[in-house]
Order: structure tokens, then C-alpha cells, then sequence
């Protein structure tokens, strides 16, 4: 980043800081940077340092922490449409960096579900900056389905495969035949779901709707 960047980035943080966050203004920023530097932007806003290891207790079939790309979030929140009455739940959600963001753009309450304690504490540390309608739950995706039903909108960038995925998207299932959701994915093809639409591929991203049950 240039020291515009830095500066820019340092004010936006202090905004958040100070309660005086506006959601326009705040994408306004975001747009102007530069697309190569976004990420290092946001890490800068969100007062993140490299992401701890991955711990023991991530199961077999998990898919390690890397962070998503800013740009790629961008297009999901657009295509998805996500708003302030949306619950944006990440699955795999490691540091928070990703809520953090899709609230700031958007007022969208999040919840992120992590199976590593040391991730759940970073995320824990940038909701207590960003907003008290992010809350991060230690555990595994694939059997707090107490907290995904409270969700409308569900981001799993490749958090896992096989047969912890099958029971995540019965449970998705589940709840979409109680209510329209969105499904966004990253670098993750789903096995056919007839109860899911494909709405837009963005790149490594697809976006899907629920079809009427």
C-alpha cells in the first residue's frame, strides 16, 4: 500500500472506533484503493497481522485458513444482494475477516462458525472493533445447526468435503424449505441439489438461490 492507503485505511478504523461507521462511505473507500491492495487494506482496518497456524483441532477433510480475497467478497455481496435485514453466516470463518467486511459493506448481522479455538479468539478480537452483531461460535459447522437455521445468507469458501458437507447442505436444505437463503461458494462445487439454483459465477465464486420447496 502507498501511505494514502495507510492513511486512508487509519481513518476508516477510526470511524469504526468511534461508532461513526456508514456503510456508504465506508465501500466509497474501499473502492478507491486499488484492487491489488484492498486486502492489505482491510487487514489494516481490521488491525490484522498474518493468521495464527492451523491448530489440532482441525478435523480430517478440513480445509485449512487462508483468508478470501476482497474483490471475490465484493462480487458475493452484490450478487447476492445482502442487506442489513440479512444473517450472513460463514462456515470455516477463521479470523472474521470476511464477516467483518460483508457487515461493514452491508449492516448485515454475521455469525461465523470456527473449529479452531486460537481462530475464534482473532475473530472474537475484530467483532469487539467492528460491531456486536458479530459473534463467533467455536465449534464444528457440521453440527451447530442451532446456529446456521438462524441464517439467511450462508459463505463457505471450501471449509470442507465428502460427508461433512453432505450434512451440512441437508441441513441448508432443511431451512430452505421454511424460507428462501442464498448459498455462496468459493472454490467449492456442490454436488447437484435440486432444491439449490445457480444464480451467477463469479469467477472461483458461485452464487445460488433456493428454489421453491
Amino acid at each position: 500500500m502507498d501511505d494514502r492507503d495507510v492513511q486512508s485505511a487509519e481513518q476508516v478504523r477510526r470511524r469504526i472506533e468511534s461508532g461513526s461507521h456508514d456503510r456508504v462511505a465506508f465501500r466509497a473507500a474501499l473502492l478507491a484503493v486499488s484492487s491489488g491492495a484492498r486486502d492489505a487494506w482491510l487487514d489494516r482496518v481490521l488491525g490484522l497481522g498474518a493468521p495464527p497456524d492451523d491448530g489440532p483441532e482441525l478435523p480430517r477433510g478440513c480445509v485449512p485458513y487462508l483468508p478470501c480475497a476482497v474483490d471475490v467478497l465484493l462480487d458475493i455481496v452484490d450478487s447476492a444482494d445482502v442487506g442489513p435485514a440479512d444473517v450472513f453466516v460463514d462456515v470455516g470463518s477463521g479470523v472474521g475477516r470476511a464477516m467483518a467486511l460483508v457487515h461493514l459493506l452491508t449492516d448485515a448481522a454475521a455469525i461465523g462458525i470456527e473449529i479452531q479455538a486460537e481462530l475464534v479468539e482473532a475473530a472474537r478480537g475484530v467483532a469487539r472493533v467492528v460491531s456486536s452483531r458479530i459473534s463467533n461460535v467455536h465449534g464444528d459447522a457440521a453440527a451447530l445447526t442451532g446456529w446456521i437455521t438462524l441464517g439467511s445468507v450462508f459463505f463457505l469458501y471450501c471449509p470442507f468435503s465428502g460427508e461433512r458437507l453432505q450434512r451440512l447442505l441437508a441441513e441448508l436444505e432443511a431451512i430452505a424449505r421454511t424460507r428462501p437463503i442464498r448459498v455462496c461458494c468459493v472454490d467449492l462445487p456442490l454436488p447437484p441439489c435440486a432444491w439449490l439454483a445457480s444464480e451467477a459465477t463469479l469467477g472461483s465464486a458461485t452464487v445460488y438461490r433456493s428454489a421453491a420447496c
